[in-house]
């Protein structure tokens, strides 16, 4: 078969985009933490909660892989797509009232999304990937990661804008009065509004993974449903990737990035309130900092090009410990530049790690070395969460010894800051040992970093 002018003339590489949009632009992500509270949990439910979901990804993560290179890729990319379908349904119409039933509900909702979470990475990008190879050029890939991440950044600013503008019951109240409505809605109603939407979002997610093609011949019937080939295939993968200096070094060099700089932007909101910004403006910034998605990717894009992957990791270091030791000044207002950075830093791992592992991974485990990364990308994750909890307790004690008479809510940020004073130097000592270890191998192993390697 030719290959085709565009890859984007690939009907695949459409889907995989369109896939990407919906499975992962939800409306309730500016309102998660408070839509939570609101049903009436509590924060340390809350905690428990998201606690089950890292869990449920770490678990099902390298399985899920393995399935999809022996199952084939959209049979789980349709998995995924409904199980998110219902782990909406289960909080769009679960009945208020009895905290033993919400508590229950959220629990499905949270490993359900765990599960889905687990199954789309790898096979989404490995049935793209091998189509870009059987119809066109996987030089292309690139462009289509970079379109990806733009589109995927303006789908954020427009459902987080919208779903935080739904959420808000005065808001909606003042739209029915000027539509010459008498009817008014309360919070319990209009905390719905985001999930309702995020459902229809999932059936579209549905309806797109349904139209995908699996690149490559059918498979014989013998060849699918094999519990033990998945479990060989999963072994098969560990194999290639221990003996593939260049795959280990990009999976732990972008889990070193990454676990870090996510645990960052998952504090965002604390660290605005500490450098003076009204929490008003939280969702503004979100939005301008989504902004900066229409443009790193074409960055990324164009640094893949002209620069090693060497060169592509310390302009990631540089991007991202000018953007930590930023943060530890907690600067007032100014502060917003730092945390820019990390986020620039995180969409350049993203996009670099991809880019480097589907570059040399062969099409018959792709999905499972994808997933493998995903699966030290959370596990790192959650790891440096129990880390991060730790050291505010830490730091609250040395706080409360230093000023006992301090209120609680000054130790809360004293602790904080604190904390968030760590993350620059766990960063240099981490990445160092990272580094120093990947040298070695490659060094000892020059013929071993590319797709030869099985």
């Amino acid at each position: 078969m030719d290959a085709v002018s565009s890859p984007f003339s690939i009907a695949n590489i459409r889907l995989f985009i369109a896939f990407r949009i919906f499975f992962n632009a939800r409306f309730y992500y500016p309102v998660f933490t408070i839509l939570f509270l609101d049903y009436g949990l509590t924060i340390e439910q809350f905690a428990l909660l998201n606690t089950v979901w890292a869990i449920t990804i770490v678990l099902a993560e390298v399985p899920s892989g393995a399935l999809a290179d022996i199952f084939g890729r959209k049979t789980l990319i349709v998995i995924t797509s409904f199980l998110m379908v219902f782990e909406m349904l289960v909080i769009a119409f679960i009945p208020l009232g009895n905290s033993t039933i919400i508590f229950w509900g959220f629990l499905i909702n949270r490993v359900l999304s765990g599960l889905a979470e687990a199954m789309a990475s790898g096979a989404d990008e490995a049935i793209a990937y091998d189509s870009l190879a059987e119809e066109g050029s996987v030089d292309d890939w690139p462009k289509v990661l970079s379109l990806q991440m733009r589109l995927r950044s303006i789908a954020s600013i427009i459902t987080a804008t919208t779903g935080a503008l739904i959420y808000d019951p005065g808001i909606i109240n003042r739209i029915l009065l000027w539509v010459g409505s008498s009817h008014s809605v309360t919070q319990q109603v209009t905390m719905r509004f985001p999930i309702y939407l995020t459902l229809v979002l999932a059936i579209f997610a549905c309806i797109t993974a349904l139209m995908m093609k699996e690149p490559g011949p059918e498979k014989e019937p013998d060849e699918k449903y094999n519990i033990i080939k998945a479990s060989a295939m999963i072994w098969q993968a560990a194999k290639w990737i221990a003996k593939t200096p260049f795959a280990m070094a990009i999976i732990l060099v972008g889990m070193c990035y990454d676990h870090i700089l996510r645990m960052i932007v998952t504090m965002t909101s604390q660290y605005y309130r500490l450098i003076d910004l009204p929490e008003a403006s939280f969702g503004l910034i979100g939005s301008a900092i989504a902004l900066l998605g229409l443009v790193t990717p074409k960055v990324a894009e164009y640094m893949v090009k002209r620069f090693s992957p060497t060169q592509n990791m310390f302009w990631v270091a540089l991007i991202s410990l000018t953007g930590l030791f930023g943060l530890t000044g907690f600067f007032p207002y100014l502060g917003i530049l730092p945390m820019a950075l990390i986020f620039i830093g995180l969409m350049f791992v993203s996009f670099f790690a991809s880019h480097y592992l589907n570059e040399i991974t062969d099409s018959h485990h792709r999905a499972t070395v994808l997933s493998f990364k995903g699966l030290a990308f959370n596990l790192a994750y959650g790891m440096i969460g129990i880390f991060f909890a730790l050291l505010m307790q830490y730091e609250r004690k040395q706080g409360l010894n230093i000023h006992p008479d301090w209120q609680q809510d000054i130790i809360e940020s004293f602790a904080f800051k604190a904390a968030i004073g760590w993350f620059p130097w766990y960063t240099i000592i981490t990445l160092s040992v990272i580094i120093l270890y990947c040298s070695f191998r490659l060094k000892n192993n020059p013929d071993s970093g590319g797709r030869n390697e099985k």
